[in-house]
């Protein structure tokens, strides 16, 4: 029987799935799996949106696509990445990218292929399920701990939904159209969306599905006193 620490280490974010539905039972048991998540005062400060319905998949990603081709860099609620990348962080972030490119054989300068890529990830990479994670405005101004908890919730999403053999991939790339989203749901003004998290069958057949990212040794992340 898979430990935990084998279900951390084997999880990897994967880009193309089967159209091959997740049972809206299992779907509950990783959310209650997901519960459990320890909070800040035990606040709990994620309300989520758990979508199987293809239709509002196709809407929700049709809007941010559309939102993307008038130039439109993003439209979200919190700010997700750095707005000032600095090393070494910029580096990696410039090695993973290149990687999938160069896994994918996409050139620099195929700018048509490079969108289409990004645009894949309101597709949902063929995903049938995506649960879309919100939390109160109010958590979040001023005050930055309901990110922490909503982001070891989305970790224990993605490692509960394991045991059942359904692969993950959360996305940032959500975060950014976070007001889209939003809209398309017609979410109550108090919320604000975080993040999305794909769910469902990887297609192993799929190349981009091999891609799996350096991590830095400890020695580049932890400082030991002994």
């Amino acid at each position: 029987m898979p430990t935990i620490l084998d279900a951390i280490t084997s999880r990897s974010s994967k880009r193309a799935y089967l159209p091959k539905p997740i049972p809206k039972e299992i779907q509950e048991k990783i959310l209650n799996a997901a519960s459990m998540t320890p909070s800040g005062a035990n606040m709990q400060p994620w309300n989520v949106y758990a979508i199987s319905n293809k239709e509002v998949l196709t809407n929700i990603g049709d809007a941010i696509i559309a939102k993307m081709n008038e130039g439109v860099e993003n439209d979200q609620f919190i700010q997700y990445y750095p707005v000032n990348w600095v090393n070494p962080y910029k580096k990696r972030r410039i090695t993973t990218g290149a990687g999938l490119y160069t896994l994918m054989e996409v050139d620099r300068k195929d700018n048509d292929t490079r969108v289409k890529m990004w645009h894949d990830n309101f597709r949902w990479f063929g995903a049938q399920t995506v649960f879309f994670v919100f939390t109160d405005k109010a958590n979040i101004e001023g005050a930055q701990g309901a990110l922490i908890d909503c982001g070891a919730y989305m970790q224990t999403i993605m490692l509960a939904a394991q045991e059942f053999a359904i692969d993950s991939c959360p996305q940032a790339s959500t975060t950014e159209f976070g007001k889209v989203v939003a809209e398309v749901l017609n979410i109550p003004d108090n919320l604000a969306l975080l993040y999305s998290v794909v769910l469902g069958y990887a297609d192993n057949n799929a190349k981009i599905n091999t891609y799996q990212p350096e991590r830095v040794s400890l020695e580049d992340s932890v400082t030991f006193i002994d």
